[in-house]
């Protein structure tokens, strides 16, 4: 740990929810609920053969877990301390970021996106404008509605929707997000029901629950607006009538970010964020001139830990100094190369992140793309991380259940690190996805290591991404850049 780090008190420190962790759980009650659907159907028809069974009982934690493929190696792989990134490393990463993967879609990747954009023809909630996180199912986040937002303008801008589409489309989103019903008439609850608007908790679709907001998930929304206003001046007044029928300023105290629980009808009020996903949402909040100096203080909180012989960071506060899991993964870093630019974290981050899933592929012959994502089976959420508490190359829930035997090549990841990348091994992320996990309503969000199959479950956030990406690599900018966002006082 950085002798400047100041570790925040034990009972603030706890980790309520992160980034994709609020879409977690309206994913796994979702999940539950259509696989009890499905149970009480099978008498009378039987369960797809196309797609995984997602009833519990496949998964029932009496039954013994299969063993992991590579637990040998993985186990084996690690090595304390990594090498950390120097000032000169940091210095050599170009400013601002130039895309290696730029210009029109080949046939393959245009082929890619529009499948993408088939989740959201069935899943945007016309009356609302809001779009379901998990297929079918009317439960929504702020952080999947980030996506399904990415996803309409790279609709428009890949010229899979009309102007007229669009702008019928993301109206609706916009003028649905300023008139939420917010948990203490302050924020944003963490989850609504998408067409009826009521706040919800997690898979109580009918009836109204206020149970407080997620800093992570507003910081994403935080930026996408900035970018549809800069974008789309005639949206800008719209984004700016969203962002003022929040009262932001319990968002951040002193320089982070702070998001609230109620356990047994009392508020928490907690510190939210661990390294990638905190810095990533903390820029988003930035934007809009909020203080999250010390969130963005990616180089006060990271060590180092080398995996298969890369050096990778990862947040000093863990599960056991802090209550909270410090998940090493892939999103948060190509988010924000493709977002920013690499504004939030460096470039030499990202790059010794996507060397490490390579050098684990070299040594295992496993293709590697890893990050947290929904499970078509119990517990229906993991983390698929390089690194977490101590552990390399760990799967596992957000109670720290190990699930190794269903770590899966994410979906969202193999593009995201191609679009940024370009190389030899991320073409073979990409063609590998584009073999294994295509289904006629979008992306499956991966496929399972050891079991073999695809992880045949589709969300907004998965199909989202996958979008944007083909935005980046058509523009040619980060997005931020290529809309013209600019930061307070530039």
């Amino acid at each position: 740990m950085n002798s400047n780090f100041e570790m925040p008190p034990k009972k603030l420190a706890f980790l309520t929810y992160l980034g994709g962790v609020v879409t977690a759980v309206a994913a796994i009650a979702g999940l539950e609920m259509l696989s009890g659907n499905l149970d009480q159907k099978t008498a009378k028809k039987p369960a797809p053969t196309t797609t995984t069974d997602t009833s519990p009982a496949q998964s029932n934690p009496a039954q013994s877990k299969p063993n992991a493929k590579h637990e040998q190696p993985d186990s084996r792989s690690i090595k304390f301390p990594g090498t950390r990134v120097s000032k000169q490393e940091i210095a050599r990463t170009q400013t601002p970021y130039i895309p290696v993967h730029i210009g029109k879609l080949t046939a393959d990747e245009a082929a890619v996106a529009k499948k993408a954009w088939r989740y959201f023809e069935t899943n945007i909630n016309p009356e609302t404008g809001l779009v379901n996180s998990v297929d079918q199912f009317a439960s929504v986040t702020l952080w999947d509605q980030s996506a399904a937002m990415a996803a309409v303008v790279s609709a428009k801008e890949l010229d899979l929707i009309s102007e007229q589409e669009f702008k019928q489309t993301m109206g609706k989103m916009l003028t649905t997000l300023a008139k939420l019903e917010l948990y203490n008439g302050e924020l944003p609850n963490k989850v609504y029901n998408s067409q009826t608007l009521i706040p919800v908790n997690y898979g109580q679709l009918d009836q109204r629950a206020e149970i407080g907001w997620s800093a992570i998930d507003l910081g994403r929304m935080a930026l996408w607006l900035k970018i549809i206003a800069a974008k789309y001046p005639a949206f800008e007044s719209q984004t700016k009538a969203v962002w003022e029928s929040w009262d932001v300023k319990r968002l951040t105290k002193d320089g982070q970010m702070y998001g609230t629980s109620v356990k047994d009808g009392q508020e928490q009020y907690n510190q939210e964020g661990r390294l990638g996903y905190e810095d990533y949402a903390a820029y988003g909040l930035k934007l809009w001139g909020l203080n999250v100096d010390k969130a963005l203080d990616y180089d006060n909180k990271s060590a180092f830990v080398e995996l298969y012989g890369e050096s990778i960071p990862f947040d000093v506060r863990d599960r056991e100094n802090s209550e909270a899991n410090n998940y090493v993964l892939s999103e948060p870093f190509f988010l924000d190369g493709i977002e920013t630019g690499f504004k939030a974290l460096p470039k030499a981050y990202a790059d010794r992140m996507l060397a490490a899933q390579e050098a684990r592929y070299k040594a295992t012959q496993q293709l590697t793309a890893l990050t947290e994502d929904n499970l078509d089976r119990a517990p229906y959420f993991v983390y698929n991380t390089l690194y977490v508490n101590g552990k390399p190359w760990a799967t596992i829930s957000d109670t720290g259940e190990n699930y190794n035997h269903l770590r899966f090549v994410s979906t969202k990841a193999a593009i995201g690190w191609h679009i940024l990348y370009d190389t030899d091994y991320t073409r073979k992320l990409f063609s590998f996805v584009q073999e294994k996990v295509s289904s006629e309503k979008g992306w499956y969000s991966g496929f399972y290591e050891t079991l073999g199959q695809p992880n045949a479950v589709l969300t907004a956030n998965n199909n989202g991404i996958i979008l944007q990406c083909f935005l980046f690599k058509k523009v040619g900018q980060p997005l931020t850049v290529w809309a013209g966002v600019s930061e307070p006082g530039a």
